[in-house]
Formats: structure tokens, sequence, C-alpha cells
């Protein structure tokens, strides 16, 4: 894969910390080419109802097609019901898990699949 397409490596992660080669986030955006913040005040995102569509579009307008979801270290993010079929219409797939076990999945991934995620590093 060339850059362009290629999902940045997470280095290390820990509670309320995401390190990756280009930066250190708490809640982060990783997709083909890039990295980010994750705002959870840019969609009105919270722990209940959990991640909006507009919090996983980001992730397919920078060519990710497959999404990984990250729901927290203790899994209290949801996800909502909107967001997986949004990610099922699209034919997207998409992989919700536990933190430690979505960056396990997405390291995985990012050398062979044009992989999105979504992290979420504490609760």
């Amino acid at each position: 894969m060339d850059q362009t397409t290629y999902s940045p490596r997470i280095t290390q992660l820990s509670w309320g910390r995401l390190e990756t080669e280009s930066g250190v986030f708490k809640d982060v955006k990783l997709y083909p080419g890039g990295v980010e913040e994750w705002d959870w005040n840019e969609t009105g995102t919270s722990h209940d109802p959990g991640i909006q569509p507009a919090d996983v579009e980001r992730l397919l307008q920078r060519g990710s097609t497959v999404v990984i979801l990250s729901r927290g270290f203790h899994e209290r993010l949801g996800v909502a019901p909107e967001t997986l079929e949004m990610l099922e219409e699209r034919e997207i797939p998409a992989h919700v898990l536990q933190t430690e076990e979505a960056a396990r999945l997405y390291e995985e991934l990012r050398e062979t699949e044009q992989v999105g995620a979504l992290i979420h590093s504490t609760c």
C-alpha cells in the first residue's frame, strides 16, 4: 500500500493515552493516510447513545473500507444503532470491540486493508 492508503501505526496504548507515529491522543480517529483527535463535541457524542454516524463519516470520507469502533477499556461507550445501520447500508464491515481488542485488530488489518478506527482510551 502506498502512503495515502496506509493507516498510521499505534505505537502504545494505555488508559487515557494512545500514541501513534504522528502524535499522542486521548480519543483518536485513524484512517488511510492520517490521524486526528476525536473530539466528541463536534458531533454531540456521549457515552449513551454512543458513537454517532457523523463520527464515522470522516473515516469513510478518507477511504476506509473497514471500520473498527472502540467502546472503551470497560466498554462504557455505546454505538448508536443508526451508526451500524449506516455502515451496513454502505456495505462497510464494522467491528465493535473493547479498546485493547480494537487496537489489536486495527494493527492486524492496517497493512492489508484500508481500515479506519475510532479509539476511545478511557472507560
